[in-house]
């Protein structure tokens, strides 16, 4: 029998080491970014532009349209877009298309989906591709069905507090343009897989710029303005992550992926649903879902069947646990649970169709 000692370090320097892992390879690459163009966002994006494609009253083929295909132009992982949603749902964006943006950004992501294809192969990287587009929207919509309070508040909100105009010359529109461009290129630098020499001198002149338009185009109280949305994502959202990472590498002591490997070996409804509930639990980095499904999983060698390995795809880069602890945090235990109870029952229902569709 394993002394309770010797159990209890083993789980300690499993969940130290998912968390060092964890913050090595996403803090300054992929969340450092990410927080500062969602403080940007809240900060500099004018509430007309995100309730003229995101609001409530938005056509819904433009808000969900964009929406659902913002991870192939973003190409961020689950812990990258929480901020971003988290900004856009603070400026006035209707449920409906923020989840749908949630649920894609990840999901879509276009190296992710490439990298399936070539690995796991062709038929499942064009079924991931479609799939999540499709679940983005339809998750979307239902959650827009489920709490149209949450739109009827938004638009309330923007009665009661109208855009009045400033009366100030405005900067040339090209500018905030100009500026989310430069730090969505220092998000997709830092996170490439270019020599790290390369990526050091590109994100420099990218943040030469940046800098250079906060000097001559914004003021100081704009940039204090943004320097506190960063704060405010950053105390809000890093913390519940850190904790999350943690526990996750610790349950991941006791309950190692393995142990899964002879439910998930046929197309059946269940098969797929225990896959998308292992997808929904573990914290899987974006890329890592591919090698964990094709070897650790078995998908590779004949063990885990592609139905239940397209339901894993579409569950594992949209949620996981420290995820779903942030999003609890930003915008409800009931909004977060009726989403993530979505995305395991449209994910496990696309795994059984492309499962049982002889594709």
């Amino acid at each position: 029998m394993i002394p309770m000692i010797d159990i209890l370090t083993g789980s300690f320097l499993l969940g130290w080491s998912t968390l060092v892992a964890y913050l090595t390879e996403h803090v300054v690459t992929c969340l450092i970014p990410a927080f500062f163009i969602a403080g940007g966002i809240a900060a500099f994006v004018k509430k007309d532009a995100i309730l003229k494609y995101f609001s409530p009253d938005a056509k819904k083929s433009v808000s969900y349209g964009i929406a659902s295909v913002s991870g192939t132009v973003l190409a961020v992982c689950s812990c990258t877009i929480l901020p971003m949603f988290a900004g856009i749902l603070k400026k006035g964006s209707g449920i409906g298309p923020a989840i749908t943006f949630l649920y894609a950004g990840p999901a879509i992501n276009i190296l992710a989906i490439v990298y399936s294809a070539k690995v796991l192969g062709l038929d499942i990287g064009i079924a991931r591709a479609v799939s999540a587009i499709l679940l983005s929207i339809v998750i979307g919509l239902v959650m827009a069905l489920i709490f149209k309070e949450h739109d009827d508040e938004v638009r309330a909100q923007a009665k009661k507090n109208p855009r009045l105009p400033s009366g100030e010359e405005e900067r040339p529109k090209w500018v905030v343009l100009a500026f989310f461009i430069f730090l969505i290129g220092i998000l997709l630098i830092a996170t490439s897989k270019l020599d790290i020499f390369i990526r050091l001198l590109i994100v420099y002149f990218l943040s030469m710029a940046v800098a250079f338009l906060l000097i001559y185009y914004f003021s100081r109280d704009e940039v204090t303005e943004w320097g506190y949305e960063i704060w405010d994502l950053t105390k809000k959202i890093f913390p519940i992550l850190v904790i999350g990472t943690f526990a996750l590498g610790v349950l991941s002591f006791f309950i190692p992926p393995e142990t899964f490997k002879p439910y998930i070996g046929d197309n059946s409804l269940l098969a797929n649903f225990i896959a998308a509930v292992i997808g929904a639990i573990l914290y899987m980095p974006t890329l890592l879902e591919v090698p964990i499904i094709g070897t650790t999983l078995g998908y590779l060698s004949g063990n885990m069947a592609k139905g239940p390995a397209l339901s894993l795809l579409l569950t594992g880069p949209s949620i996981s646990l420290p995820s779903i602890l942030v999003l609890t945090r930003v915008m409800g235990p009931k909004k977060t649970g009726v989403y993530a109870v979505l995305v395991v029952i449209f994910s496990t229902f696309a795994g059984f169709v492309f499962g049982n569709s002889g594709l």
